[in-house]
């Protein structure tokens, strides 16, 4: 409970003064972590030899094209192009084939070894909200563009295939999906394969082990709003809409109309259940209970621990109906245990 007890108190100590943003154009929110959390990738892999290459400006030009297009080093460029005869196209499949192999090896020889770092991705597109986590075995790691393209990925592949089901919202759903389930998501619109072939190619590039933990995604009619909060976090225009973070929580809330106020009030309820970890709604005749409360709607609200959350949710015209809550790493430790 310390742990948690840190994070209530920076919660309500940095309210608003330090640069977390949670989804759409909301207040900056405050930071669990001190630095940047985006560094710089390392080198891709480097497993082939390169022979013979023609020193002239076309070849050169196919070759600075090439290393655009995919990333790799210059030395695995110039061999794709010698194997492939010069041909673009051909020589970016020879390569993206050659990772694919790689990365599967590496990932077979890295099996088993510990994930407990690792990055929430929360996404939202119209009605739909996603809650991703990946795991990897060091922070490093997770601060490495290529990781979090990866985190990326996954929120776009659950969003996809919750967007893919076709049913009549009458009031909310919400669904999860477990580390085999989100494996065998296919990887988007414009990559071949599922997510475990992204997450072996992954693994083959940044050497570290990683999992595909767990994803939950809610889909509202009109009527419901869902709010959101990322702790912890960054938002990088490369990454376009997706928020990074180390705790993560949407929060389903069911109103009569569109107020000026739900973003903030969305942030705020998001917060609590990041900073309060309740593990039920409760109702709002339920008696006002401690710190040891775990009915969100009697537990002390987070930013004035005064009155309970119900009563700061009551005269805000919303109810609040569902909540997801994602901490990184959570359940490791206790299965480490077992």
């Amino acid at each position: 409970m310390s742990l948690l007890r840190s994070l209530r108190l920076c919660l309500v100590a940095r309210a608003g003064s330090c640069p977390v943003r949670a989804l759409g154009p909301g207040p900056v929110l405050p930071s669990l972590q001190a630095g940047p959390l985006l560094l710089q990738s390392p080198q891709p892999w480097h497993t082939f030899h390169a022979g013979p290459w023609l020193s002239s400006a076309s070849s050169k030009e196919l070759l600075m094209k090439l290393r655009r297009r995919t990333g790799y080093s210059f030395v695995n460029c110039k061999k794709a192009l010698e194997i492939c005869g010069g041909d673009l196209k051909q020589a970016e499949s020879w390569l993206h084939k050659q990772a694919q192999k790689e990365g599967w090896s590496k990932a077979a020889r890295l099996h088993g070894r510990k994930t407990k770092e690792g990055l929430i991705g929360l996404l939202q597109e119209g009605n739909t909200t996603v809650l991703v986590e990946v795991n990897c075995e060091t922070d490093f790691v997770s601060r490495n563009l290529k990781f979090q393209q990866l985190v990326q990925q996954v929120a776009l592949g659950t969003l996809l295939h919750c967007q893919s089901l076709k049913d009549q919202l009458s009031t909310y759903s919400k669904g999860f999906l477990n580390s085999s389930e989100l494996s065998e998501l296919p990887a988007g619109r414009e990559r071949e394969g599922s997510l475990k072939d992204q997450l072996a190619l992954a693994i083959g590039k940044l050497g570290e082990n990683m999992t595909l933990k767990r994803a939950a995604w809610v889909k509202v009619p009109a009527g419901f709003y869902v709010g959101s909060y990322v702790h912890g976090a960054m938002h990088s225009p490369s990454l376009h809409n997706l928020v990074l973070g180390k705790y993560g929580a949407l929060v389903v809330c069911e109103t009569s109309g569109r107020k000026a106020n739900l973003e903030d009030l969305g942030r705020r309820l998001g917060q609590h259940v990041v900073g309060m970890a309740p593990l039920s709604v409760g109702s709002l005749d339920d008696e006002p209970g401690g710190e040891a409360e775990t009915k969100m709607l009697s537990q002390p609200y987070l930013l004035d621990p005064s009155i309970t959350l119900g009563q700061y949710v009551q005269p805000q015209g919303v109810s609040v109906v569902d909540f997801v809550r994602f901490e990184c790493g959570e359940g490791e430790e206790a299965a480490e245990a077992e």
